[in-house]
């Protein structure tokens, strides 16, 4: 009964989630349609308790033999949804189950249980709350490129789902978070990259974390000097997100020195500005440092 309550997703967050090869699902099952995906996804978080309970009790050394049994219906699954990262190791627990081998299951188990955890929190971090009011994903044929007139149509195949959905990533404008404790600074900043990308300007740098639950920048510009939170304590914070361990980080700072430099480059960041900064000067580091999250298959 169930799996008969089809619930919805954010499909583009889904696209963002590292381990989950949705665009290989769609090319691999060309008739799949996108409500029919939402299902297979419906069925892996209305069992995902029962599972990550499951994997906590061989961790315990207190799980049976169904438990174990039980763990190959999510391995189908998971296969069906596009995240084959789990297969392996839970081919092992299962196998290992099987012939009382339940030591061996149990350090497989923790292998994999915190990131399967993860997995979990991402997925239903991407259901919708609320059925839609139309069946969903097509884009507006009049505006393909506004996803606010976006709506999802159950007879519309994941593939054609997806594609559009990368097309509409392909043509927006690329965002930007700019971190900087002056409202001064911040507004010249969207003054120069306004017209070419989209600036969200936050003076704040401890609600960042928050910010990146929902936004997903395709550049950093941080300054350094900033009240509670520097702009290099930022950066790991950043980087602890998958989606941003590669983003592109710029840092903005009124520090020129070689140990400025060196630092900001041990931390992994692509590029440093010197305040007051010329506009062309921005310009450029922007445009030569910034890239899309979501690549067109």
């Amino acid at each position: 009964m169930e799996d008969k309550q089809i619930q919805y997703f954010d499909l583009p967050a889904l696209l963002k989630i590292p381990s989950m090869d949705i665009r290989k699902v769609a090319r691999n099952n060309l008739s799949l349609q996108t409500e029919e995906y939402f299902r297979f996804l419906s069925k892996f978080v209305n069992r995902a308790p029962m599972v990550l309970d499951i994997l906590k009790k061989i961790v315990a050394l207190k799980a049976k033999e169904y438990d174990f049994r039980s763990l190959g219906e999510i391995k189908d699954i998971l296969e069906t949804i596009g995240d084959n990262t789990f297969i392996p190791d839970i081919t092992d627990i299962i196998n290992a189950g099987k012939r009382g081998h339940n030591g061996f299951a149990a350090e497989c188990t923790k292998k994999i249980l915190d990131d399967f955890e993860k997995l979990c929190a991402q997925i239903l971090a991407a259901k919708e709350t609320d059925e839609p009011a139309m069946p969903p994903y097509i884009l507006n044929e009049n505006d393909p490129t506004n996803r606010d007139h976006a709506v999802l149509y159950s007879t519309k195949s994941l593939k054609d789902t997806v594609s559009m959905l990368d097309f509409e990533e392909a043509n927006r404008k690329m965002c930007i978070l700019a971190v900087d404790d002056s409202p001064v600074m911040l507004s010249t900043i969207s003054a120069v990259l306004g017209e070419d990308y989209k600036v969200h300007g936050m003076p704040n740098p401890t609600v960042v974390e928050k910010f990146l639950e929902q936004i997903t920048p395709d550049l950093f510009l941080l300054d350094y000097e900033m009240p509670e939170i520097n702009g290099f304590e930022l950066v790991p914070k950043i980087r602890n997100f998958p989606a941003h361990r590669e983003t592109p980080i710029i840092f903005l700072t009124s520090m020129g020195t070689s140990a400025f430099v060196a630092m900001a480059a041990k931390l992994g960041a692509s590029d440093f500005i010197v305040k007051p900064f010329q506009p062309d000067n921005l310009r450029e580091k922007v445009a030569k440092h910034i890239s899309r999250k979501i690549l067109i298959y």
